[in-house]
């Protein structure tokens, strides 16, 4: 069993409207930040600054990636455009775009150096990151997917849907392997640890699944309403949960017993509204939201 300590370590301002992605760069105190603001906002996160706008986009973005090895920003957006940004000269590479509809969720499939992107038309897309050239499209759902989820190993994947069924995929030739429904509402969190894969929707539940069948290990109500992210500590058996209630709660990733329960209510320094993303930098949880604020918190992770 693990304890946490959690305290706000700095608080983020200069966006002007909700945030909806956030990025890290691995190995650095780079984030970056998204949302319904014109631009892509670069911050250095050790010393609390703003360091540019990267660059002005035309429509809110809804998902960041970062692919270090290319020193590349991916951002997908509500007009259904995919950017490829260069860190480092500040330029955009290369645009890619869905037939119709928002992209909700891009992933990068470091095994076969492949980009894919998935959105409000339920169809999934696959690009070459060495050619940006489209290589699979293939229909997921009937319906928006909002999540997709690589397995550790990069051997499967998770997509999550609006009627809350999961798919598990094949990568390799990205054949349906197995179909569940599992929430009553909308899927829009997923995660998948080395053991575990974890999914939370609009209905405020959250799963604990057997990753091959997705068998269901545990089911908890951890918060009053959507769950937003799903976010295993880089090295500590503890996993994150943020919300459209506000709140942050972290939990023992195996028995899902409560850690720490982060809220104004609770006389933390929290988020007055939706917090709709999160990450892990090192032993740093930031979060973001409606409140159009980024909070960084520090988190201690001890065996009791």
């Amino acid at each position: 069993m693990y304890t946490t300590d959690i305290s706000l370590a700095k608080t983020l301002t200069g966006h002007q409207n909700p945030i909806f992605a956030l990025a890290g760069m691995p190995g650095s105190p780079t984030l970056f930040s998204a949302g319904n603001d014109k631009g892509i906002v670069e911050w250095d996160i050790a010393s609390g600054k703003f360091v540019r706008i990267l660059c002005a986009v035309p429509s809110a973005v809804y998902t960041l990636c970062c692919l270090p090895s290319k020193d590349m920003l991916i951002a997908g957006m509500r007009n259904g455009e995919l950017w490829c940004v260069d860190i480092g000269r500040q330029q955009l590479i290369h645009k890619m775009k869905t037939e119709t509809g928002a992209i909700f969720s891009v992933k990068v499939l470091h095994g076969k150096n492949e980009l894919i992107a998935i959105g409000e038309e339920g169809t999934a897309y696959v690009w070459s990151l060495d050619s940006f050239e489209l290589l699979y499209r293939f229909r997921v759902s009937s319906t928006t997917v909002r999540t997709i989820e690589p397995y550790p190993g990069g051997r499967q994947l998770v997509f999550g849907d609006k009627d809350g069924t999961l798919y598990l995929y094949d990568v390799n030739d990205f054949k349906e392997v197995e179909k569940k429904k599992v929430h009553s509402l909308p899927v829009t969190a997923l995660h998948a640890t080395e053991t575990y894969l974890y999914s939370g929707g609009r209905d405020a539940q959250l799963f604990q699944m057997e990753q091959k069948d997705l068998a269901i290990v545990r089911n908890i109500t951890p918060h009053m309403f959507t769950i937003y992210g799903i976010l295993p500590h880089p090295t500590a058996p503890v996993l994150a949960t943020v919300s459209r209630d506000k709140s942050i709660k972290l939990w023992d990733s195996t028995s899902l017993s409560l850690l720490k329960n982060v809220s104004v209510d609770r006389g933390y320094d929290g988020h007055r509204l939706s917090i709709n993303t999160g990450l892990w930098m090192e032993n740093q949880l930031i979060t973001a939201g409606d409140d159009k604020l980024i909070k960084i918190w520090d988190v201690v992770a001890r065996e009791a």
